[in-house]
């Protein structure tokens, strides 16, 4: 016996048809390895329709009785940034389709947020202008985020969607499908930039910026996230080791 759950504020489910089948059309993919992302106009508006990827067994089971999938998560965690005025495209629906095991398939929309460049392009951009005011206005977008009690789990380079305004830039978050809302010590604060970049003078930047706000010592707070961000790129590139090796000797052993 299979059975749906579709949640909307503004959508009916025929619409939200409509949608899917615009989205199993699109050839406008979005990077992503494991999920297909895929940019739809619907009533001459752009969103952004994400399939993930079909759970194992265990998920399967675990997103029907024991807690949120992957869409729903996204879906409300995008309400609450919106009702905390935190920069996200907005949430439109979700969908999960559920067969006799558990959870099958599950679709999330959004709106798509127009942008110039992520926070990748900060670090990677060598043409890019304006980086120290783009990094001092994005620890402030950072330390709202915060007293707002969200961390964010994936808060990786390319999640952040930068828009350039004059002297202003506009900064949004996407793949929100794993976060945590807390009163958020300052050390946790400081743990949340340890995946943004390997370059310590942008931390000198952001430290010196974060610290201000939250009326705490400067040199205290960069040495701190930049320790953090050190612990987290030796266990990233220790990983990808590992899993080169595997590969080699999967490959060999073939």
């Amino acid at each position: 016996m299979s059975r749906e759950n579709f949640v909307s504020n503004t959508l009916s489910r025929k619409r939200f048809q409509e949608i899917l089948h615009l989205f199993h059309q699109s050839t406008q993919q979005l990077g992503d390895d494991r999920n297909k992302i895929k940019i739809v106009t619907y009533d001459d508006r752009k969103l952004v329709v994400k399939s993930f990827k079909t759970p194992n067994f265990i998920n399967k089971i675990a997103y029907r009785f024991f807690r949120k999938s992957k869409a729903a998560r996204s879906y409300y965690n995008a309400q609450y940034l919106v009702k905390n005025n935190i920069g996200t495209p907005s949430p439109i629906a979700y969908l999960e389709q559920f067969s006799g095991v558990g959870l099958q398939e599950s679709y999330y929309v959004s709106a798509y947020a127009a942008h110039d460049f992520t926070y990748r392009e900060i670090t990677n951009d060598e043409e890019l202008q304006d980086k120290v005011n783009i990094l001092q206005q994005f620890s402030k977008f950072m330390f709202d985020m915060h007293d707002a009690g969200i961390y964010f789990l994936d808060h990786s380079p390319g999640n952040t969607l930068i828009k350039k305004d004059g002297n202003n830039y506009h900064f949004s978050l996407v793949d929100l499908n794993r976060m945590k809302f807390y009163n958020i010590p300052y050390e946790d604060r400081l743990k949340n930039f340890e995946r943004l970049s390997p370059k310590k003078w942008m931390y000198e930047v952001m430290g010196t910026a974060y610290a201000r706000l939250s009326d705490e010592d400067a040199h205290t707070t960069i040495e701190t996230m930049w320790k953090y961000t050190i612990e987290f790129q030796k266990a990233f590139h220790k990983k990808k080791r590992v899993k080169h090796k595997l590969k080699g000797i999967f490959n060999r052993t073939r």
